[in-house]
């Protein structure tokens, strides 16, 4: 059984979503610590302008500390977010030939006022995968298992509990994953290889890293033939 285990990310990129397609299982690594600088509140887009970034905004007094986990950061609801950065998208994907397509589902979820960041931006993840036809992969997340232990010995445990016997993982982990522990667990290890086709954006000139919305937009049901049907 393959299984993912990555942190839930703002709208992320096409490669994320190459790994939800290669797991039968893909956890949510929602209880670690949360990377204030990092891909879990932001993601950019492509626009008339340029690439730009969406941040969604978090509470941070008496919160994001040092060691706060993904899942205890709420959102700042203060701030009008919701609101610009799907006027933002809409302006950006408005002439996009499947933005009607996909618009209304994407926008029931950014309607909703989640508390915290993670519930809402799992749930995006769910909408998007599924708009790219990935039916098969069951999702958990890693709070709900409540597994011990830190790093790779955390990594294992999921994978034990769950049964899984093949672990895809992205590259940047080659700097910190003890695979020996994996092969004694007797778990298969896979690093991703990004290495995907160029296709036509509104606004020139290409950006291969953007949010996986502009891939979606603009190329619709055929969006899984510049992902895992390039490299399965």
């Amino acid at each position: 059984m393959n299984c993912v285990i990555l942190q839930p990310s703002y709208i992320p990129w096409r490669g994320y979503f190459h790994q939800i397609y290669k797991s039968d299982v893909f956890v949510f690594y929602d209880d670690v610590q949360y990377d204030k600088h990092g891909w879990r509140n932001r993601n950019r887009i492509k626009t008339a302008n340029g690439s730009s970034w969406l941040t969604i905004p978090v509470r941070s007094k008496g919160v994001v500390k040092d060691r706060v986990l993904i899942n205890e950061v709420p959102i700042d609801w203060t701030k009008d977010w919701a609101r610009k950065h799907w006027m933002t998208i809409k302006q950006s994907y408005g002439k996009a030939p499947y933005f009607t397509t996909y618009a209304p589902a994407l926008l029931h979820v950014f309607e909703k006022r989640y508390e915290m960041l993670a519930d809402f931006t799992i749930e995006l993840t769910i909408t998007v995968a599924g708009m790219l036809g990935i039916q098969h992969a069951k999702f958990l997340r890693s709070s709900d298992l409540r597994m011990p232990g830190a790093r790779t010995e955390k990594l294992i445990n999921i994978l034990t509990h769950l049964g899984a016997t093949h672990y895809v993982s992205g590259p940047s982990a080659k700097e910190y994953l003890e695979e020996h522990k994996l092969a004694e667990a007797n778990i298969s290890l896979e690093y991703m290889t990004y290495d995907y086709p160029e296709y036509r954006q509104l606004y020139p000139p290409f950006d291969p890293s953007v949010s996986v919305l502009d891939l979606l937009f603009l190329t619709g049901p055929e969006a899984d033939g510049y992902i895992w049907k390039v490299r399965a």
